[in-house]
């Protein structure tokens, strides 16, 4: 059984790895660029949007009417289902840890298992700390005035510019490359 100890030990160093990148691929900005055309007047749509934003907690941050941009912003708070379940996984794999210390090293007694005490609440505590920040978005409009329809940049988080498309796409006619919704990340 020795024999197999430094295999599992390999193992479950990994699994602290997969943890450690998961959480930072948890509270990764993914801000991105979209432009989206309707064919109704620029203050519709940007009405529209205004009013959709507003109503979902973001406020009104100002803008530039040189550059033709309206800015919001918005908390974004963390998952607490992702929190308890990151928690959980990291306590699950402190536990891991210990008991192949345990097998390494039978002196240190049951000492190793304490390290759950710290992986799961630790684990849940840097994902909560990361994801809890300010997001921006910002509304662009990239025609002129006299041109029929509006074509407007918009900047944000993906999953908004997700959440644009889909709910307010039929209402204001919104139409797009449709990247964000065929990409699979």
């Amino acid at each position: 059984m020795s024999s197999s100890i430094p295999s599992i030990l390999l193992l479950t160093i990994l699994l602290a790895i997969g943890l450690f990148f998961f959480l930072r691929a948890s509270s990764k900005d993914r801000t991105t660029v979209i432009d989206v055309q309707s064919p109704l007047p620029p203050l519709d749509v940007l009405q529209g949007i205004s009013l959709w934003l507003e109503n979902r907690g973001w406020k009104n941050n100002g803008g530039d009417a040189e550059r033709q941009v309206l800015k919001f912003q918005g908390n974004v708070s963390a998952s607490t289902p992702l929190a308890i379940l990151l928690s959980i996984l990291g306590g699950l794999g402190s536990a891991c840890l210990g008991l192949v210390l345990r097998q390494l090293y039978p002196l240190l007694g049951w000492w190793p298992l304490l390290l759950i005490l710290i992986g799961g609440p630790l684990t849940g505590y840097l994902y909560r700390r990361k994801s809890n920040r300010i997001e921006f978005l910002e509304l662009r409009l990239m025609n002129s005035p006299e041109t029929k329809g509006s074509i407007i940049r918009l900047r944000a988080h993906r999953d908004e510019l997700i959440a644009i498309e889909l709910e307010l796409g039929k209402k204001l006619n919104l139409s797009s490359d449709g990247s964000l919704l065929s990409s699979p990340i």
